[in-house]
């Protein structure tokens, strides 16, 4: 006889409805004015504290959404449910002035479930990207005098449904992540003129709706090398695509945000373009001790439109490695049996900034450097975890009259890990 956890479910699908209410924006950097905004780190759990690793990384123990060729290596009885939260404190400083500010933000939430002993598949929800700037200042040139603001809000969100098909058992899987890529962003901007000059301020307002399927698919190769250590090799290709994208564009012209001559547009022939994307990842694991994993990630941004405009991004790279330890996995000491965590990851912006014609419109980039550790404590069943990870990033902007930035993040995700389906035994 079957029996299904139905409490797991009934929770899973609640938080999934109430989701949308706790999202909050997770950045304020001024660099998400540009493009999609700042792209989000869609690394779970024990990937998160490794440095964002996940390409090759095969375990039946956490869901994998990097590389969706990875949710076949669970067994058949098993149910997984993953939920994460983080906050971050962010410093920006432009050479004169420094700033700090607080965020918090809902990231993601999955499940994964076998179908049969060679498929399984996952559902969640995961971010794509995040906006949120306010900014502004006054500026004085041929004795006028005026103010300006910029300030913008939302992201993408990405909803998947993922199979994965072990071809050959324990040793080569394939997978596909099939999504809904959605999600609004908005751009406000604000020309303030004193009164005494008796011109008009301009208030403009951009909004961006983006509604269209997203694609990923994933290969696994795992080759043992004794009967606890194994290696995997992984590969993901995302291809490229138009995005079905409508823009509204409002601007006003007047004394007030609330009087005066306003043109509404709405635009739905502009093209907006996803870049193909490439990942690859290797991991070596012996069972119950030790994980290693790096990968590396290419995004073919330089071809990709935005805003029916060509050239305003360039390629990115990813580097990432990490190391999970576990000193005594099956001791009765609890501190042996907690997963130690630590990890590093490099990447270039896929935006050109501060693009003028003094620089032929190619503008500046910046880099991103980050470091992280984390832990995975056990609960009494040794099956579910509650995972605690520490990022500190750096943003080195190419141009020292850019704003430099600096983060330090906190993670925390619970893994439930379930028996679903169990026989009893009939006398």
């Amino acid at each position: 006889m079957l029996k299904i956890n139905k409490v797991v479910i009934i929770i899973s699908f609640l938080i999934f409805a109430q989701l949308p209410l706790w999202a909050q924006n997770n950045t304020n950097s001024p660099y998400t004015r540009f493009g999609y905004g700042e792209l989000a780190d869609r690394s779970f759990g024990a990937g998160r504290a490794m440095g964002g690793v996940g390409y090759g990384l095969r375990s039946s123990k956490q869901i994998n959404p990097l590389n969706p060729a990875s949710y076949s290596c669970m067994d058949s009885l098993t149910f997984l449910f993953d939920f994460g939260a983080s906050g971050q404190v962010s410093w920006f400083y432009d050479g004169t002035n420094k700033q700090r500010q607080m965020n918090g933000n809902v990231e993601y939430i999955a499940m994964q479930f076998p179908i049969t002993r060679r498929l399984a598949m996952s559902i969640g929800l995961l971010p794509y990207s995040y906006v949120g700037y306010d900014f502004g200042g006054s500026h004085t040139e041929g004795g006028l005098s005026w103010g300006e603001s910029f300030s913008g809000e939302g992201g993408l969100s990405d909803a998947y449904l993922g199979l994965s098909y072990d071809i050959w058992k324990k040793r080569l899987s394939i997978g596909m992540n099939a999504g809904f890529l959605f999600g609004n962003i908005t751009h406000s901007r604000n020309l303030i003129f004193p009164s005494s000059t008796g011109a008009d301020n301009v208030y403009r307002n951009q909004r961006y709706e983006i509604r269209d399927l997203k694609l990923d698919f994933g290969i696994q190769y795992t080759h043992p090398l004794s009967k606890t250590e194994h290696v995997t090799v992984g590969f993901v290709y995302s291809p490229g695509k138009k995005l079905n994208t409508t823009v509204y564009d409002t601007q006003l012209v007047g004394s007030s945000a609330t009087s005066g001559y306003t043109r509404n547009d709405t635009i739905k022939n502009y093209r907006f373009d996803m870049p193909n994307s490439y990942g690859v990842g290797i991991s070596y694991v012996k069972e119950n001790r030790l994980t290693l994993a790096a990968d590396f990630l290419y995004e073919d941004w330089t071809d990709a439109y935005f805003d029916n405009e060509k050239g305003q991004f360039k390629n990115r790279t990813r580097v990432a490695a990490g190391a999970e330890f576990i000193p005594r996995y099956d001791n009765r000491n609890y501190l042996g049996r907690i997963r130690y965590r630590a990890g590093f990851h490099y990447s270039n912006s896929y935006l050109r900034v501060s693009r003028s014609e003094e620089n032929g419109y190619k503008g500046h980039d910046y880099d991103e450097y980050g470091a992280s550790v984390g832990f995975g404590f056990p609960l009494i069943d040794n099956r579910s975890l509650v995972n605690l990870s520490f990022e500190y990033v750096k943003i080195r902007p190419e141009l020292r009259t850019m704003i430099d930035e600096q983060y330090f993040r906190f993670t925390v995700n619970y893994t439930f890990n379930e028996l679903w389906f169990f026989k009893r035994k009939v006398d």
